[in-house]
């Protein structure tokens, strides 16, 4: 019999340990099992290491006059059903048990991790909201970074998804995220942010529904698709949940959880990290190789600020020459970029560019082992000889030489079988 949300019920999940970090305990009370639902990879992370990101370390800081505990107040499902209703929402976000358990993990062993991430919303939610209103969807889907990132745009999941949307390579590259060993455009917020848009717009196009279009962005139309049979057709997320991948069953619960957190934090004492917005950025064509040393040393900013603006670029050097890329800088440093004009470029050129476009192979090389080469055929196409002595005839010496009388004679041109010592004959 296929399990209904609402007879659900999920067992505590605050005890420490790998299993309590990454799923939870769903209790069917029909059948009196116990099911394990994984949490998304997004609310794994460990709140340390959202805070070592750059933005985080120079823009965010504690809001001393928010007043705050690490008391989670309880309220009834009639309350949580009332706040999900009035979020101005064109996904639907219904209430169950399974709903109610996301909630709780984000208002209790999550809490600071939300403090970080309605911060970090500040320098993010603004591009995800121009991709998706680009493409006319749902602006609700800003929060689906939540719950695949936690907003860390260096996030990397154990099956090799990267940045802020989590694309896999394959997806990415076709949505036109190029990826290869000097560019992970998967990690550039504006280009992948635009590229998830994409591939949402092409998921509903499919299935219509856009609960299941967040399912599939977390296993992928195939697995979608093949729940939806095993259903018996039917195309209700929460019908076709018992025959989803582990991890999926959790997903659109986790996304419904954090549009409700995002919005209610206060209900639950939480505080928001404060925001610094750091200076204006701009941007620039670059189309030569250019390393970012090169643009430290020369337009005065600082080493991990550069990174932290151009995380696509994985080794430091910026490809231009190959083909057109983009630089993203504070407006001082973009000035002083295109004032400095080639002295960028040619800064240090010889010891950060050490990869040589030609080489020529060593002639003395060449000659030694032709020379070898040489002597070794010399050596065996040199001929032998030997001095008869008295005695010697000619058999004896074709068996000393291991060779035949008929060919001795044939080398010495020699007709009869006699022989004079001391006369010298060819042997090979």
């Amino acid at each position: 019999m296929m399990k209904k949300i609402g007879l659900f019920c999920i067992a505590a999940l605050l005890a420490t340990g790998m299993k309590a970090q990454n799923d939870i305990t769903v209790h069917d009370d029909q059948t009196g099992k116990d099911e394990v639902i994984g949490l998304p990879e997004g609310m794994t992370y460990e709140i340390d290491s959202l805070l070592q990101e750059w933005n985080t370390k120079n823009y965010l800081g504690l809001d001393e006059k928010c007043e705050s505990s690490d008391e989670n107040p309880q309220y009834s499902k009639e309350e949580y059903i009332s706040r999900l209703n009035r979020l101005p929402n064109v996904i639907e976000m219904p209430y169950n048990e399974v709903v109610r358990k996301f909630i709780d993990q984000y208002c209790t062993r999550l809490r600071r991790s939300v403090s970080y991430m309605l911060a970090a919303n500040n320098f993010y939610v603004p591009i995800f909201e121009e991709a998706l209103e680009s493409y006319q969807l749902p602006l609700e889907l800003k929060y689906l970074p939540v719950i695949e990132s936690a907003l860390n745009p260096g996030a990397t999941s154990r099956v090799g998804a990267a940045g802020l949307w989590q694309f896999m390579i394959s997806t990415g590259k076709v949505y036109g995220l190029d990826v290869n060993s000097l560019i992970d455009e998967r990690r550039d917020p504006i280009k992948s942010s635009y590229a998830a848009a994409h591939y949402l717009q092409d998921l509903y196009q499919i299935f219509g529904d856009w609960t299941l279009v967040i399912a599939a962005y977390n296993c992928g139309p195939a697995n979608v698709n093949k729940a939806i049979r095993r259903a018996g057709g039917s195309r209700d997320y929460w019908q076709i949940y018992p025959y989803l991948p582990q991890e999926t069953r959790g997903y659109v619960p986790a996304f419904i959880a954090a549009n409700y957190v995002m919005n209610y934090y206060c209900e639950h004492n939480i505080c928001p990290m404060t925001t610094t917005l750091p200076p204006s950025t701009d941007t620039i064509i670059v189309d030569r190789d250019v390393h970012f040393d090169q643009i430290v040393a020369v337009c005065n900013v600082k080493a991990e600020e550069v990174k932290a603006l151009n995380p696509q670029y994985r080794t430091g050097l910026i490809p231009g020459a190959k083909k057109s890329c983009i630089l993203r800088l504070p407006t001082h440093g973009i000035s002083a970029f295109i004032a400095a004009g080639d002295s960028v470029y040619t800064y240090k050129s010889d010891e950060l560019f050490t990869n040589r476009s030609e080489v020529e192979v060593s002639q003395s090389a060449k000659k030694s082992s032709a020379t070898r080469s040489r002597s070794g055929k010399n050596s065996r196409s040199k001929s032998r000889t030997h001095t008869i002595r008295s005695g010697e005839t000619l058999s004896t010496i074709a068996k000393r030489y291991g060779t035949t009388v008929s060919k001795l004679k044939r080398l010495n041109g020699i007709k009869g079988t006699s022989i004079r010592a001391g006369k010298t004959l060819r042997v090979r």
